[in-house]
């Protein structure tokens, strides 16, 4: 049977901290332009019912620089779930593809498609989570303090499936990890709930900004309406508008706090322009581990 990577916890520390290590080297390797071509001749399937420039271009050149090769199927192509049943769909990719990647809006199919693929399935993100920005995320974040020690994570915004994703991270590696959102937005109830039984760090749901913040190595923040919450436009707006990154959060934080963001930013309304452009900021380097972070994730499952 194919190992997947579905959520963060779908791996062990031990198997984070190595996928970590081997995102490192990869990346070292593509720097130097050394060749490494591991995947020569191997295909993955990207099947797309949610668009992204990002979990394309990452996976689609990782791909290349691996040595394989990458198929974009979008949501005109295959409409997962409405035009075929999900498990014949799992079922063909797997008999043409090595690997399979899916970036999908419904979680449930996202587990029905690895529940019936043969090959390995990495989740791209879902409406529940999106564990492969997170590993990017982790990756971004040992490279700029060398270290993963006491590590607090303020994430600022929306209980959304990037925090669901920070939060399962929290279950398989220590750290203090805040959330502050306004009341009626917290993360899924049940990864909040495995992380803190976990006992491995302290997770905490907090409706004040500013105290969140305190004493944080990372301020994490994202867009308060995304794909498909549109009609929630304005009623978003309205109640995350205090849990505005700025300038004004940043003087309550470290002098040294990394700014994150998983981007695509609608500037000046989750982040301000001054703060994603500061010298704190660490957005682009974030952006660009998406891909080596991904190959080192694909790697793994390929050598299952």
């Amino acid at each position: 049977m194919s190992r997947n990577f579905i959520h963060i916890t779908d791996f062990t520390t031990e198997e984070i901290k190595s996928t970590l290590d081997l995102a490192i080297e990869i990346k070292k390797k593509v720097k130097s332009g050394t060749e490494y071509l591991p995947l020569k001749n191997k295909t993955m399937a990207m099947i797309f019912a949610k668009p992204s420039a990002r979990t394309r271009v990452s996976f689609e050149t990782g791909m290349t620089q691996l040595g394989g090769h990458a198929i974009f199927l979008g949501p005109k192509d295959i409409g997962i779930g409405k035009r075929e049943a999900v498990k014949d769909i799992a079922r063909v990719i797997a008999r043409y593809d090595d690997i399979i990647m899916a970036r999908l809006f419904d979680h449930k199919h996202m587990l029905e498609l690895a529940e019936y693929s043969t090959v390995p399935v990495i989740n791209g993100l879902t409406d529940l989570n999106h564990p492969c920005q997170i590993m990017a995320d982790i990756l971004t974040v040992l490279e700029h303090r060398k270290h993963l020690d006491n590590l607090k994570v303020a994430f600022i915004g929306d209980g959304n499936n990037v925090a669901n994703s920070w939060i399962n991270l929290a279950a398989r590696l220590p750290m203090h990890f805040v959330l502050a959102a306004p009341g009626g937005y917290d993360p899924d109830p049940t990864i909040l709930k495995n992380a803190r039984e976990a006992g491995l760090s302290k997770v905490e749901i907090v409706n004040d900004p500013i105290v969140a913040v305190k004493d944080a190595d990372v301020i994490y923040t994202d867009v308060w309406t995304s794909m498909g919450q549109e009609e929630e436009k304005a009623k978003r707006l309205k109640a995350f508008m205090p849990f505005q990154v700025n300038s004004e959060l940043i003087k309550h934080a470290k002098d040294d706090v990394y700014i994150m963001h998983c981007l695509p930013a609608h500037r000046n309304e989750e982040i301000t322009d001054e703060v994603l452009e500061s010298k704190n900021s660490i957005v682009f380097d974030e952006a660009e581990n998406r891909m080596h972070a991904q190959k080192a994730i694909i790697m793994k499952l390929m050598e299952e």
